[in-house]
C-alpha cells in the first residue's frame, strides 16, 4: 500500500542518510555505490509495501534496508569465495607440482602431450649428461614420472632427484646457449 500524500522523491530526500547510516554501521566500503543503490531499491520496495497500520515508516525502512545490505554482503562474499576456489583449481590444473625455480619465481615444467621419440635427439642429449642426470630426463620428461616416484624407484632422496634435474637443466641450457 503506497502513501499517496508523499512522493518517493521526497521519501528519498528525507531518508537518504538512513542508507548511509546502515552502510557505515555495517563497515561497508562502497566505492562503486553498489550498496547505496541496493539501499535505494530496498527503500523503494519498503515504500511500495509499507502498511501504516503495522508500524511506522522509519522502523520499516531501517529493517528492510539493513537486511538487504546484509544480503548483498553475503552474496558478494559467496561470489568472492567461488572466484578464489576457481583460481585455486585453475592453478592446480596448470601446475601439476613439477616446477623449477629461477631466483624467487617458480615456473611449471611443461609436459608434452606426446613424448618425443626421436632417438637421435635423445642420444645427443644423453651424451651431454651423467647417468643420474639422464635418469632424471628419461623418467621425468620422457616417462612423465613425478620427482617422488623417481626417488622411490631409484632408492634415493627426493632432494637427490631434484639435484639431478637441476644439473641436467643447467647442462642442457648451456648446451643450447653455448655457455
Amino acid at each position: 500500500m503506497t502513501n499517496n500524500n508523499v512522493t518517493f522523491e521526497e521519501i528519498v530526500e528525507q531518508n537518504e542518510r538512513r542508507i548511509h547510516y546502515h552502510i557505515h554501521r555495517l563497515n561497508i566500503r562502497d566505492t562503486e555505490q553498489e550498496f547505496f543503490q541496493e539501499g535505494l531499491v530496498a527503500m523503494w520496495n519498503a515504500y511500495e509495501k509499507h502498511q501504516p497500520d503495522k508500524g511506522p515508516f522509519a522502523t520499516y525502512f531501517n529493517y528492510i534496508i539493513r537486511n538487504r545490505l546484509i544480503d548483498l554482503i553475503r552474496k558478494t562474499n559467496r561470489e568472492k569465495e567461488k572466484q578464489i576456489l576457481l583460481n585455486i583449481e585453475q592453478k592446480r590444473l596448470l601446475h601439476n607440482g613439477n616446477c623449477y625455480r629461477s631466483h624467487v619465481i617458480s615456473y611449471p615444467m611443461m609436459i608434452a602431450e606426446k613424448p618425443i621419440t626421436d632417438e637421435i635427439f635423445w642420444g645427443h642429449v644423453k651424451k651431454q649428461l651423467t647417468g643420474n642426470q639422464w635418469k632424471w630426463v628419461n623418467y621425468f620428461i620422457i616417462e612423465n614420472m613425478s620427482v617422488k616416484e623417481i626417488a622411490e624407484q631409484e632408492g634415493v632422496s627426493i632432494e637427490a632427484v631434484k639435484s639431478w634435474g637441476k644439473e641436467a637443466r643447467r647442462k642442457l641450457k648451456c648446451g643450447v646457449a653455448r655457455c
